[in-house]
């Protein structure tokens, strides 16, 4: 159990460090992360289900070459595209705040800084040394959570571009 203990007070001394924005990071890190989860799970999952939904509306019209028939395909297809690319705005949204949430940790830190040489000159080691780590923690921070938004929305996106794509050919 000390190990568990230990490991619980680095966490809180690592957000203590972080401050407000170190938590902002890490809610916001949280909520890409179920949102990348949610869309793993639904093309394993629902989207197999779903294009054999859509594969049983369009029966009637497959043989059909006439107007109703291709505004029938039209509108199956443009549902597929919506519900393949739900939530990867908010991916690619998340993926780009979270290095500006770093950013922001960083000027935070950095105003500490000089509020610290202001009162106290640079004899507070101390005092330098606390803004300075809150900057670089908080700008790790929003780099690094940043990072599995970049390649995990690409190979969504990608992912929900051949699904439409392979829905096209199937409907044919």
């Amino acid at each position: 159990m000390p190990a568990r203990a230990e490991l619980i007070d680095w966490i809180f001394r690592f957000l203590e460090q972080g401050g407000g924005v170190l938590l902002a990071i890490m809610l916001a890190s949280l909520l890409l992360w179920l949102l990348l989860l949610e869309r793993y799970w639904f093309f394993r999952f629902d989207f197999p289900r779903l294009k054999q939904s859509l594969e049983q509306h369009w029966q009637p019209f497959r043989h059909r070459h006439d107007w109703l028939a291709r505004q029938q395909r039209e509108i199956l297809l443009d549902g597929l595209k919506q519900t393949s690319e739900t939530h990867l705005s908010a991916i690619a949204a998340l993926t780009q705040i979270l290095p500006l949430l770093g950013l922001l940790g960083t000027v935070i830190g950095m105003i500490e800084t000089f509020d610290v040489i202001t009162v106290f000159g640079t004899g507070n080691a101390r005092g330098l040394a606390s803004g300075i780590s809150r900057a670089l923690v908080t700008t790790l921070s929003g780099l690094v959570t940043a990072l599995p938004g970049l390649y995990f929305g690409a190979d969504l996106k990608q992912r929900a571009q051949l699904a439409v794509e392979q829905a096209e050919v199937d409907l044919d």
